[in-house]
């Protein structure tokens, strides 16, 4: 049994001192302490969480939210990490029984590179299928399996991708236009475009980025709209569509980038961190800072960065 939740800084106090005497000598990474205390391994993080494992997880776990609600006044319900997983499990089952559209976006978090959204439609009678290629959220799938995988989703799962070029995001931004209310856009479109194809599915379902209220209040002025969506978090896990929609548009994200370092004569990096800083000070120093535009989202804080670099 494992039972995780969060304590405050003077129950955290509490715990170094009653734990002193059975601690590890190894300590996990950013954890306070670990100790063993009878048949219950527990672990302090330094973010405030406490793990409880083992078969009496659940008796030391009472314990100490017990403490907790009389030193702060804070109930704690030691099974809600339970009662969440099972949820998960169930959202899960539910969503590969059923026909439904999926949407994810790739290319947010990186300088160089557009913006790549997808919506696919993922038939129940395709979902074999969908498994059998070991189709996952695309953040923890390796671009060589991606490359492999793609092209057969591509061919076989009906879909709709929009690409957002730099230039286009830079215009944005300068209307004042932030990263949740592109990406609500961006959804809004190829959802719009996926739903008049799929005339027949069970659901909709986008991976929650923002609350719903604030997505519709982002898409209030497109002149078409879906609203019958179905906001869940870790989508990707729990959706076979929105996991096809995200292997989709990573791959067409990496085809981009690969044209863009044929175009550019550098190999182009992903992220947004101090490699790719560098790499902006070699692209200005061979094309000028214009060029960025073209191939950068200059809201970023690369674009300050990289002048350390010339």
């Amino acid at each position: 049994m494992t039972i995780v939740f969060k304590v405050s800084d003077k129950l955290k106090e509490k715990m170094i001192q009653y734990y002193e005497n059975l601690r590890r000598e190894k300590t996990p990474p950013y954890a306070v302490f670990q100790a063993m205390d009878a048949d219950t391994i527990v672990t302090l993080y330094e973010s405030g969480k406490v793990m409880f494992q083992g078969i009496s997880a659940d008796i030391d776990a009472k314990m100490w939210a017990e403490m907790e609600e009389k030193l702060t006044g804070t109930k704690i319900n030691i099974f809600d990490g339970e009662k969440k997983k099972e949820k998960e499990k169930k959202e899960r089952l539910e969503n590969y029984k059923k026909s439904t559209i999926g949407s994810d976006e790739v290319g947010t978090g990186d300088y160089f590179g557009p913006i790549v959204v997808t919506a696919a439609f993922v038939a129940k009678d395709k979902i074999s299928l969908v498994e059998s290629l070991g189709v996952r959220d695309s953040k923890v799938l390796l671009d060589d399996k991606i490359i492999k995988i793609a092209p057969t989703l591509i061919k076989e799962i009906p879909h709709c991708t929009f690409i957002l070029k730099n230039e286009e995001y830079n215009k944005y931004q300068k209307m004042g236009y932030n990263m949740n209310k592109i990406k609500a856009i961006l959804h809004n479109k190829v959802l719009v475009e996926m739903k008049k194809r799929t005339p027949s599915y069970d659901k909709i379902v986008v991976d929650q980025f923002v609350y719903p209220q604030k997505y519709f209040d982002h898409i209030k002025e497109a002149k078409e709209k879906v609203m019958d969506i179905d906001f869940t978090t870790k989508a990707e896990s729990k959706c076979p569509s929105v996991a096809v929609a995200s292997c989709i548009s990573r791959y067409i994200f990496l085809v981009k980038m690969n044209e863009l370092s044929t175009e550019i004569g550098f190999p182009i990096l992903k992220g947004a961190g101090e490699d790719v800083d560098k790499l902006a000070a070699e692209i200005v120093k061979k094309y000028g800072p214009d060029k960025l535009n073209d191939i950068a989202k200059l809201n970023f804080k690369n674009t300050e960065k990289y002048v350390q670099y010339l």
